[in-house]
């Protein structure tokens, strides 16, 4: 019997999958936006500080310059070619920060011509020349101050943008960076309660199946027993004990069979006690008939003889046709008398099984029923095996006189085989006889059916019936093959 799982146990576990997968995917969201509001939190501090080291190089460019206008010392102008070579890299890096933002980037576009011009400005003045008249290095001066300041206010725009972005995304990041613990504990949380009520609900399943394991073994042990009780009854009955009992009340289907084997047994047992009755009557019958209506026959038979005897001078032929076909009716009743016996008492003397030697069997009756113009031939393997000898004699002596009794010559040729078919050893009797006609195949082993005249004295009918009746009282099966002219066979098996 296939135990069942639980269905608030699959429901369970599907829920436990599916809150698992959510608070996965919840978490895997809130941990994400985390990391991309922190990289967006970077960015912004990346732009700021571009812009801011690029106004700072500017300024210090700026101030080299100066130094260098009023000492005439090259040295104030390392900041400058510094800038030179740093100011393109970093708004190229500028640009690329921003290119999310259009309006930075239109900022840093401006910022872009800006430090041009403003190198425009400072690149001249960093190769004085007598030249240079003092109002035009003035006028350098004055429109590279006004470039500085338009810088510094175009720094400050992209500061406050940069301000209010920062605002926005620290603010945005610290909402997730506090949801995404609360995420994960919360997951943390259910995923443990749906677990513990898994493990609960298992517990209980397995406790449930352990006691239904118990109460099914208990429950098969006594239907065991139960069982055993009627298969111990059914070997009495089928031993001949019919007065068994099975003393099982319980209202269910094996105590209905048990009570309908206790109705059985004891059906049988009256019906084999009222079997027992007409066995014993027919015993009765039996011997009144075996001595009661043999005697009348012997005494008519005697007086038949005693006629021929001492009136035979008197008798005249048409008498003694008379006397003759009386002598056969007398002669063909006691016969019939006999056969009939034969014929109850099958099946009804106690059987005694011992070791049989089939060929030497076939010898003893030969002896009896074969003549000796007749030769009977018998194969070398004949078995050796423990059986019924009496009811083993009385089919072959049956079929070996059939044999005999039906030739239609005064010699014939007759045979005994046998095979081994696993169970049953397979006997053949064979002659070379006038054959039977298919169409009288089944009826030859009816009572009193016979090919022969009526009037004939051997010709009973029984013989035949005998042998099917013996053979089926051995759980054996007999059939016939022949046509005319082919002479007969009968093939009969016989337990071993």
């Amino acid at each position: 019997m296939k135990s069942k799982i639980d269905p608030k146990i699959i429901v369970g576990l599907v829920l436990a999958v599916g809150i698992l997968l959510l608070t996965a995917a919840a978490s895997f969201w809130s941990i994400r936006g985390l990391g991309v509001q922190t990289r967006r939190v970077e960015h912004t501090y990346q732009v700021m500080q571009q812009v801011a080291n690029v106004t700072a190089v500017l300024k210090d460019a700026q101030a080299g310059v100066r130094g260098y206008i009023l000492t005439g010392d090259t040295a104030y102008l390392r900041p400058f070619s510094l800038a030179t070579n740093e100011l393109p890299n970093s708004l190229e890096r500028l640009d690329k920060l921003t290119a999310d933002n259009s309006t930075q980037q239109a900022r840093l576009d401006s910022l872009r011509g800006l430090v041009e011009q403003e190198f425009r400005i400072l690149r001249p003045l960093t190769q004085l020349t007598s030249s240079m008249s003092k109002s035009a290095m003035q006028t350098s001066l004055d429109t590279d101050r006004q470039t500085l300041r338009q810088v510094r206010s175009l720094y400050n725009r992209i500061q406050t943008q940069e301000m209010a972005l920062l605002a926005q995304r620290s603010a945005t990041q610290e909402v997730f960076a506090k949801a995404t613990p609360i995420v994960v504990l919360v997951s943390a949380v259910l995923a443990v309660l749906i677990v513990v009520w898994l493990v609960v609900k298992i517990v209980q399943e397995l406790a449930d199946n352990r006691r239904l394991q118990s109460e099914l073994a208990d429950i098969n042990a006594e239907v065991s027993l139960r069982i055993a009780q009627i298969r111990a009854l059914a070997e009495q009955v089928v031993q001949g004990d019919y007065s068994v009992k099975i003393t099982d009340t319980a209202e269910d289907n094996l105590g209905g069979l048990a009570a309908s084997l206790n109705r059985m047994t004891q059906t049988l047992d009256a019906s084999f006690s009222a079997l027992e009755k007409r066995n014993q009557e027919l015993d009765q019958f039996a011997y009144v008939a075996s001595h009661d209506l043999k005697a009348p026959l012997r005494g008519v038979t005697t007086i038949v003889k005693w006629i021929e005897d001492e009136l035979s001078e008197e008798l005249s032929p048409k008498l003694r046709t008379y006397l003759d076909q009386m002598k056969g009716r007398l002669s063909r009743l006691e016969d019939l008398i006999n056969g009939l016996l034969a014929y109850a008492r099958v099946g009804r003397t106690a059987q005694t099984a011992t070791q049989v030697d089939v060929g030497q069997l076939l010898r003893e009756v030969a002896e009896l029923v074969v003549p000796p113009d007749f030769t009977l031939r018998t194969s070398s393997d004949m078995p050796v095996f423990l059986t019924n000898r009496l009811g083993l004699q009385q089919v072959f002596t049956n079929l070996l006189s059939n044999a005999v009794k039906y030739h239609h010559r005064g010699a014939g040729q007759l045979e005994v085989s046998c095979r081994d078919t696993g169970r049953f050893y397979e006997f053949r009797v064979q002659d070379d006889g006038p054959g039977i006609a298919p169409e009288y195949h089944h009826k030859i082993f009816l009572l009193f059916q016979t090919l022969r005249d009526r009037h004939t004295a051997e010709s009973t009918g029984i013989g035949l019936s005998i042998v099917q009746k013996i053979i089926d009282e051995h759980q054996g099966s007999i059939r016939v093959e022949s046509a005319p002219g082919q002479g007969t066979g009968f093939i009969f098996t016989w337990p071993k």
